[in-house]
């Protein structure tokens, strides 16, 4: 006996969120254990089950449907169903048995005072799928919010030296003329080789200017003499927030009574953009396209080193976007360089992930060409050079070519305003499969370069169309519900056995283009110009279309499936691999699988209600 309860005991410690539980806590649990065999058909719970409780599976199988019958999840081995526990006392699940399964079942009142005052035990028994998540998301904002890129540099990695000095003697004046010289905020003031005081160009607007003071007068008239100062091994962080807590902009840096140099609270806020802006820089001064190419081979890092920094996915989506704007506009003006000037007004359009700017790394590009009605015949040639050009320079820059041929390099994407419109009133008014797949395109277009206002009003025209076009919503939504997320991790079902991502899960696929396909069709439903995933998900929320508590699970789910993809593709880059979107669920923790599991019950259960709004 000692050693089957032995077993149960090992197996059960090492599922989440018992594997949390110190070795008493597993012993009392295991005490009030009951094994439990259930045949194939079953339904739990039991009809003699009186009480609430919590099923561990041991073997066999489990599925959860929605009371409308829908498949929203299937559970094996070493899962726990919970759906009996939920402290709203709500089971939205019907759950039976689809193999012969032996089970470890206990009562949810009696598990609550083993765990006591666990509350991520609690938390995992009591809650929730999307509640569940929500503090996963929680827990991990928090800890992201305290690994600023600043807490793992000092104050020598960012501050200005050698520092610029004046005189005590020195006039006012002077002063205002070095800070232009040598184009700095702040002069910090010496006398005899020591630092005495700091003077800054506010000093000299308010203590001089403003007080009525002659610039001709000494400079240690307006300086700070109770300088606050730091040293060069201080953590920037803390650096930072000494400037903050103080209201001061300058902190002299000084290192055993030796002035080193001077660190502003606008080199500190810079830490976290730097990279990014000086690449944008270097993008816009680039004269050729190799030096484009050499420019663009740092994204990846890039990537990797705002993964590191515990950036979300948001942030490196619009980062990564951003240099890729940066490239095709600088394209695009080098282009119109060579050519000469555009005959008539165009729009440049980025489509897909580039227009949400929810890039990663040399995504494949997707782009058109929006040119104005009075084109003339002899002046197609001129956009058809200008695109060719652009759409080649991106491709020698990782951004491959469109397998789809959705680029300005295809005559079709590249036609004048009317055109446009055109294609826009027939994909709304007459949805074809065809056009249900370039729905999901160019329903998501944005102006990188050009006459906004051509695209504008094309966008104007057809969300003004949208809401009323229910038999567009549905033909989307039933086009959108093609892509769903796996039911689980029962076995190996939902993995990809297609020998080159074998047992992989695609984490695109199978879990961010659901969300983004879902937002689209919230924002098309409501006449919503967002086109930014997230921004579309908090502008649905609260409308007919969609709950404030469906909008924050979506956004919690898109949230915790991009931090998976964005570290699985850092591991990749750093492994000087090419970066995908096929995990493997073994690069991540049973816990955080618990969590992606989570994730996947949101969106099956917001695709449902979609499914049913449009009786699909």
């Amino acid at each position: 006996m000692e050693i089957e309860l032995k077993e149960i005991r090992d197996f059960i410690a090492a599922i989440p969120p018992f594997d949390r539980l110190d070795k008493r806590s597993i012993e009392k649990l295991v005490e009030k254990i009951t094994i439990r065999y259930f045949r194939t058909g079953a339904s739990l719970p039991p009809e003699e089950t009186k009480q609430e409780r919590l099923y561990i599976i041991r073997k066999g199988a489990l599925s959860l449907t929605s009371r409308k019958g829908t498949l929203l999840g299937k559970l094996g081995e070493a899962d726990i169903c919970t759906s009996f526990c939920l402290t709203d006392g709500t089971n939205k699940f019907q759950v039976s048995v689809d193999e012969d399964m032996l089970s470890y079942t206990i009562d949810c009142d009696q598990l609550t005072e083993i765990v006591g005052d666990d509350s991520s035990v609690l938390s995992f028994i009591r809650n929730t799928a999307s509640q569940r998540l929500n503090q996963a998301m929680a827990t991990r904002q928090e800890a992201a919010s305290s690994s600023s890129r600043l807490m793992t540099m000092t104050v020598d990695d960012v501050m200005q030296a050698p520092v610029v000095t004046i005189d005590t003697s020195d006039s006012i004046h002077e002063a205002a003329v070095r800070m232009n010289d040598e184009s700095v905020s702040s002069l910090v003031i010496v006398d005899g080789g020591k630092a005495v005081g700091i003077v800054t160009d506010k000093d000299i607007t308010r203590r001089c200017v403003a007080a009525g003071h002659a610039p001709s007068n000494p400079v240690e008239q307006i300086m700070t003499t109770d300088m606050i100062t730091t040293s060069s091994d201080v953590i920037a962080f803390d650096a930072l927030m000494t400037m903050t807590r103080k209201h001061i902009h300058h902190l002299p840096v000084i290192d055993d009574g030796k002035l080193k140099g001077v660190v502003a609270i606008s080199d500190l806020m810079r830490q976290e953009g730097r990279n990014a802006a000086y690449l944008a820089s270097a993008i816009h001064r680039a004269t050729d396209i190799d030096t484009l190419r050499g420019l663009s081979e740092t994204i990846p890092q890039l990537q990797v080193q705002l993964v590191n920094q515990s950036a979300t996915p948001d942030h490196v989506g619009n980062v990564v976007t951003s240099i890729t704007s940066a490239l095709t506009r600088r394209l695009l003006t080098l282009a119109e360089e060579r050519f000469g000037p555009p005959p008539v007004p165009y729009a440049w359009v980025a489509a897909g992930s580039h227009a949400r700017r929810e890039q990663t790394s040399h995504s494949d590009q997707d782009n058109g060409m929006i040119i104005a009605d009075d084109l003339k015949k002899e002046d197609e040639g001129w956009f058809e050079q200008v695109a060719n050009f652009v759409c080649d320079g991106l491709n020698d820059c990782g951004y491959v070519y469109c397998p789809g041929d959705v680029m300005a390099k295809n005559e079709k994407w590249r036609q004048t305003q009317s055109v446009w419109q055109g294609y826009f009133d027939s994909w709304v008014n007459m949805p074809e499969p065809m056009a249900l797949m370039y729905s999901s395109i160019f329903f998501d277009l944005r102006t990188i370069h050009g006459d906004t206002t051509l695209l504008q009003a094309i966008r104007e025209k057809m969300l003004a169309q949208t809401p009323q076009s229910t038999l567009f919503l549905a033909h989307l939504t039933h086009n959108a519900l093609k892509l769903r997320p796996p039911l689980g991790f029962f076995r190996d079902f939902v993995l990809i056995h297609d020998g080159k991502h074998n047992d992989t899960l695609d984490l695109k696929h199978n879990g961010i283009a659901p969300i983004v396909d879902l937002a689209r069709i919230y924002a098309l439903s409501e006449g919503i110009p967002a086109v930014n995933t997230i921004e579309r998900l908090k502008a649905a929320a609260g409308t007919p279309t969609l709950s404030e508590s469906g909008a924050a699970n979506l956004l919690d789910a898109l949230e915790f499936i991009g931090i998976l993809r964005l570290e699985h593709q850092a591991r990749q880059i750093q492994a000087g691999e090419p970066a995908d979107n096929f995990m493997s669920p073994k690069e991540i923790s049973r816990l955080e699988r618990e969590h992606l599991k989570d994730a996947f019950k949101v969106i099956q259960t917001m695709q449902a209600t979609l499914q049913s709004r449009y009786q699909i």
